[in-house]
Order: C-alpha cells, then structure tokens, then sequence
C-alpha cells in the first residue's frame, strides 16, 4: 500500500542538520506513527514520503523553508523569570515553557535579574535538514481518525 493523504504511516528516521552528525533518531525505540496529509509532520517530510511503501528505506533533503521555516528576526519575548520554575538559565540554552496554546520550546537570549529574553523561533527555523527514513508500516486510516486528523492508538480513541 502507498503512501497517501489519509493513511496511517509507521518510519523510523534520523535527522541531522545538512552535513553534520545526527541529531535524532527513533533508533531503538518504538517507530513514529502519524496521518498523512493533515501537518503532522513537516511539509517537506511528508511530501518526500507519499508514493512509498512498507519497507522502503530512503534519505531526503529538506529546506528550511519546508521544515521548520526561516529563522525570523526580532522574533524575541521579555518573559517574568518566574515562569522558569527557577531552573538555572543560561544565554543560548532552549527549554519548554507552558503557554495558553501548550508546550512551547524556545532559546534564551539574555537572562536578567527579575526577567528572561527568549527567542521564539522553534529550534530547528533556518536549518536544512537531512532525513534518512525506514518506512515500517502503511495502513488506511480508519473514519475517526480522518475525522480527528491525527492517528489513534490501540483500541481506538485515547483523548
């Protein structure tokens, strides 16, 4: 079966930045299981999957563009330290904080006494990565979980 809008697509992968050393990977753990064509994946990701199969095991460049986006400038916060839990914080480091729209990773800046410069670019935003995929599994997706847009784990509904 291939690799479609609406199917339910089971990879292993490693990513890295283009020309450096990996720096994730589904290795030894279990695959990653996602929908096909409702972003839940990057969009250079997903469109260099569609037309596979179980079993296929190739690598693939994206851009920034189609990964994380482009790095945009003036894309910083002044946040109250107090919303850092008093983690120890260093310029440079990245750490999740919980905001009204869910978990959000971001890059302090500059820590002060009493307030925390962040850039809000996610992470990854400017970087060209490098994939290499194993493709583990491929299935139809069942009506509920088009419906929802996102894959549902075993025995059905979970949220």
């Amino acid at each position: 079966m291939k690799i479609e809008k609406d199917r339910v697509v089971s990879f292993h992968y490693t990513v890295s930045e283009q020309g450096q050393e990996p720096m994730e990977s589904s290795e030894g753990r279990d695959p990653l299981v996602i929908m096909i064509g409702h972003g839940n994946i990057i969009p250079g990701l997903e469109e260099a999957m569609e037309g596979h199969e179980a079993g296929d095991k190739f690598e693939v460049d994206v851009a920034a563009a189609k990964a994380y986006g482009e790095k945009r400038e003036g894309l910083s916060q002044r946040i109250p330290k107090k919303h850092f839990n008093g983690q120890r914080l260093e310029p440079g480091m990245q750490v999740v904080l919980q905001t009204n729209f869910g978990p959000r990773a971001v890059t302090i800046q500059k820590v002060g006494m009493s307030v925390v410069d962040v850039d809000l670019n996610h992470p990854m935003a400017g970087k060209d990565l490098h994939f290499a995929i194993e493709i583990v599994a491929v299935r139809e997706a069942s009506a509920e979980e088009v419906e929802h847009g996102h894959v549902h784990g075993e025995g059905g509904h979970q949220h």
